[in-house]
């Protein structure tokens, strides 16, 4: 059995390494990786959001399946119960050993979830976590730094100078003890290893002794904001970020272009440790043996549309990047099949040589050779107030309310305000249709000058009948699922004895398991 080895960065855009065609910054070492495997040229976070798209990850399952659509959300404690196990349980019990070092964003922060080995380095915004990277810095005189205490990150939107040098800062960490791991535990047996580092994700604080920077000039610049939509999420992250005393209002193009230049440092950080995990993996002649995969949950908007973050369906923040190197499998090749992250959960157990559970709808990555169902037609998005249905052209969005994709901090000097709850004038909604055979910086909404409810059979008026039935198909196939543990009984309960009788209980959760088959009584 290989081993695996699944690279996981936060917020990392793919139009950022070289290997997706960035030419202001080289990124070699994740470029290997795609020059000796395959490339997905198509891949997308279906829940573009930190814990939604990592918890679909966790379970091979869409958002609305799991139940989890937002960050303040959390995978319910008793999945067991109701029949789901995660990838790294189901590995597990297969002979692997499992390991996930650096964020994992888990409520509790220190649950395992079915990993094995955990060394904890969580989020950057999460500073008052005593994780281990909290007591490694500790044991070296520094501390982690709260938000409010960077002197300009508000001024910055999100740039923070550090004091903390690269040695000892959140990815370094994360890679030395990633390659501890390997050094220690890479020989003992098949490992799946989950390496989750907490940058490029803001706070933007690439090491200032790290000898690779970016100046504000050479960055590409962002994408404008439309006339044609985005108006309710602009307004919304003008109010959500106020909140924390960012003012997102005057968020110019200088801006936006420092911000990337600090964005561009992480990566680059990341791809040093990137290269050191693989040299890791030569000297311990384990390279031609594991599997290795990388992706990210999300991507960042770093002021596309005019905005910052992610948590919409905009490609700056659902097209993600996606390589997988498997040894002697489709080496140097370019996918241009439609995938999601969590495929990735999908390919993981295949290539382990698991059974892939009834209940997930993850399936494997095309061209590595792995039996899978018909490529997908669609990419269908779910988070709390906004819905998705890409076709690989045509992109639907929804948008019900506009304030989700805050991430409310407990260390927010205006804890004593709710972002969540004040902005009933953005409850109005906004949908957006794009093209992006013709039109890939998503600036022309066909729905701003043309009715969908007018009669006739425009074209535009049927693309957008095509999807949106596409999407509530799925949508309503999603929640049958999601209320199975809910069910008293897996068949009908009319002749049923027992159940007749008084004092009958029905068993919670439901004795049908995530994967069973429900008899249909008529």
């Amino acid at each position: 059995m290989d081993n695996i080895l699944f690279l996981f960065p936060d917020q990392l855009r793919r139009d950022f390494l070289s290997c997706y065609g960035a030419d202001f910054i080289d990124t070699p070492n994740i470029d290997w990786i795609a020059e000796h495997g395959v490339r997905y040229d198509n891949a997308y976070s279906a829940s573009p959001l930190c814990v939604p798209a990592r918890t679909a990850l966790l379970t091979g399952m869409n958002a609305v399946r799991n139940g989890v659509t937002d960050n303040l959300h959390a995978i319910r404690p008793d999945y067991n119960l109701a029949g789901i196990r995660t990838w790294p349980q189901i590995m597990a019990e297969n002979g692997y050993y499992t390991a996930a070092v650096g964020k994992m964003h888990f409520y509790p922060w220190d649950a395992r979830h079915g990993f094995q080995y955990r060394v904890v380095c969580e989020d950057k915004l999460w500073s008052l976590i005593r994780d281990d990277y909290y007591h490694y810095l500790k044991s070296h005189g520094l501390r982690k730094l709260r938000w409010f205490e960077y002197g300009e990150y508000l001024e910055s939107k999100g740039v923070a100078h550090t004091d903390v040098p690269w040695e000892h800062s959140w990815d370094r960490y994360t890679g030395r003890e990633a390659r501890r791991f390997i050094e220690t535990q890479g020989n003992d047996g098949p490992f799946a290893l989950m390496v989750g580092f907490p940058g490029p994700h803001d706070p933007y604080d690439p090491a200032t002794d790290f000898p690779d920077k970016y100046r504000s000039e050479d960055m590409p610049g962002p994408i404008p904001a439309s006339d044609s939509h985005g108006h309710i999420l602009r307004e919304s992250r003008i109010h959500a970020r106020a909140n924390m005393g960012m003012d997102l209002s005057t968020y110019t193009e200088n801006e936006m272009r420092y911000v990337r230049a600090h964005y561009a440092g992480l990566v680059k950080q990341i791809d040093h440790e990137v290269g050191e995990l693989i040299q890791t993996l030569r000297r311990n002649d384990l390279l031609d043996s594991t599997v290795i995969v990388f992706a990210t949950d999300h991507g960042d908007h770093l002021g596309d549309h005019g905005i910052e973050g992610k948590a919409t369906f905009y490609e700056s923040a659902t097209h993600i990047p996606l390589l997988v190197r498997a040894p002697g499998n489709a080496e140097g090749t370019t996918c241009l099949d439609l995938v999601e992250l969590r495929d990735v959960t999908a390919t993981i157990l295949a290539l382990a040589g698991c059974d892939l559970p009834d209940y997930m709808d993850a399936q494997p990555l095309p061209t590595l050779g792995l039996e899978g169902p018909s490529p997908r037609t669609h990419i269908f998005g779910y988070l709390t107030q906004s819905w998705m249905a890409f076709d690989g052209r045509y992109k639907l969005a929804k948008y019900s309310s506009a304030t989700q994709g805050f991430e409310p901090s407990s260390d927010s000097s205006n804890s004593h305000t709710d972002p969540w709850k004040q902005h009933d004038m953005l409850s109005r909604g906004e949908t957006h249709l794009f093209d992006l055979q013709n039109d890939p910086n998503e600036q022309h909404n066909l729905l701003h000058t043309n009715s969908i409810l007018s009669p006739g059979d425009s074209k535009i008026a049927n693309i957008f009948h095509l999807l949106d039935t596409a999407l509530t198909q799925e949508l309503m196939s999603s929640m049958t699922f999601a209320m199975h543990d809910r069910m008293p009984l897996p068949y009908s309960m009319s002749s049923d004895e027992n159940v007749a009788r008084e004092g009958w209980v029905s068993p919670f959760p439901s004795s049908a398991s995530a994967g069973s088959k429900v008899q249909d009584p008529y």
